[in-house]
């Protein structure tokens, strides 16, 4: 990685209806042609331009264009803070953006990967099942294939609070660990999200809550039929999500091109919750793994353009 490399950031609001607009973000090489896209997902909670900022520079860094948006009801977005009324809507507004990115003529050639961290692992995965071929790969990192048994509520209080969501969606009343002590291993971490406006931090709303369990058994169950080429990341002591559903992913699903990495000591955060040292362990392997997909990716493009160009010389 270069870390001399320059990188432009810009920020842009779309409307989804008149009423409601969503930031979508980008992270751009300077005066360099990227390796290829990379679409990141960001998790429940939080939101792209702030805690996803130091990722998406990292791989901006590393040659690659990075494009981001909060989802309705996170970061800068509109709508009611911390709400999930329905997780398809988060599906079809990443969706829309990504391909509205990879259709422009400029990235129409360039390798196209999805990168997703705890809620936004579960978003990579729908992403794929919608559009199971569209994409190069992906990279999960502490994804929700299944909310850790530790802070998800017992049966009674879910069957309890299912039937109220469709009551009192919008009321925070979810019994729940503050989940930013037990994601971020580092203290100065913590209280930066704390501090970041743009997070929510007050309990997880009913709807909220039905939605991220609905989603995570869904995925659970459908492991098998993931079939693009991906990485999964874990950290060993990651008490959010469930780290042997990572492990499962990795050997059911039907690719056959998968790396499973389970990291000793490390928490939820993988990707700015660390010490310094353990994310450069992190981006090191994520990185590395992105590089070498990304040059056999473009070299068989070329390979497949010359054979048209060839083909249509011929004929």
């Amino acid at each position: 990685m270069s870390a001399d490399r320059e990188v432009k950031y810009e920020e842009e609001f779309i409307f989804k209806s008149p009423e409601l607009k969503l930031l979508t973000c980008k992270w751009l090489p300077v005066n360099e042609e990227p390796k290829a896209l990379i679409f990141i997902c960001h998790g429940y909670a939080m939101e792209c331009s702030i805690t996803m900022n130091s990722t998406a520079t990292r791989l901006a860094k590393a040659g690659f264009a990075v494009y981001g948006i909060d989802y309705e009801g996170h970061g800068k977005s509109g709508g009611l803070q911390g709400l999930v009324s329905n997780f398809d809507d988060i599906i079809d507004d990443c969706s829309n953006h990504f391909a509205s990115v990879c259709e422009k003529k400029e990235n129409k050639k360039k390798m196209r990967y999805l990168l997703g961290e705890s809620m936004g692992g579960a978003v990579v995965l729908l992403l794929h099942r919608k559009m199971p071929g569209y994409w190069d790969g992906a990279i999960l990192v502490a994804p929700m294939c299944k909310i850790a048994d530790d802070i998800k509520p017992g049966p009674v209080m879910v069957n309890v609070l299912t039937a109220l969501s469709w009551v009192i969606p919008t009321w925070k009343i979810i019994p729940s660990q503050d989940i930013i002590d037990v994601a971020f291993k580092v203290p100065e971490v913590r209280e930066q999200i704390r501090e970041n406006p743009y997070c929510y931090k007050g309990r997880p709303r009913l709807k909220t809550g039905y939605e991220l369990l609905k989603v995570s058994r869904d995925v659970e169950q459908r492991l098998s039929e993931v079939s693009l080429p991906f990485l999964v990341l874990h950290g060993e002591e990651d008490k959010v999500t469930a780290k042997e559903v990572s492990k499962q992913l990795y050997d059911v699903a039907s690719s056959s091109d998968k790396t499973f990495k389970l990291y000793s000591g490390m928490w939820h955060g993988l990707l700015y919750g660390e010490t310094p040292e353990n994310i450069e362990i992190v981006f090191s392997d994520i990185i590395s793994w992105l590089v070498k997909r990304s040059l056999e990716g473009n070299e068989r493009m070329e390979r497949e353009q010359k054979q048209e160009n060839e083909g249509t010389l011929i004929s």
